[in-house]
């Protein structure tokens, strides 16, 4: 069986900070501990006169992919709580090929 790794597909984060919530109070962290972060990035102009702005989840080293809800046989508490739907927790192989067909797809294990 292979490891569990967490996939967060970054082009539909909408950067609402569910997942910062969930595990914060799912790890019991005080205040300036993260087990997981939404980076922002931009906003920044196109050439096209469009405008990007992107949110970018990252587990910490405190992210123990949830390993006790899993004994539970409950998902993560990122990827339960996300309301956009773009994290999944799974074995890292099945989660690698999944991102490697998405244009921004990351997988962290």
């Amino acid at each position: 069986m292979s490891a569990n790794a967490l996939m967060i597909d970054y082009e539909f984060c909408t950067g609402c900070h569910a997942c910062e919530v969930a595990c914060k109070k799912h790890l019991g962290l005080p205040a300036g501990q993260h087990g997981i972060r939404v980076l922002q990035d931009g906003p920044r102009e196109l050439e096209n006169g469009r405008w990007e702005y992107n949110f970018l989840p990252m587990p910490t080293s405190l992210c123990d992919l949830c390993a006790s809800r899993l004994a539970e046989g409950k998902d993560a508490a990122c990827v339960h709580h996300c309301p956009a739907h773009c994290m999944a927790l799974g074995p890292a192989e099945e989660l690698a090929a999944k991102a490697a067909e998405k244009m921004r797809c990351v997988v962290f294990s």
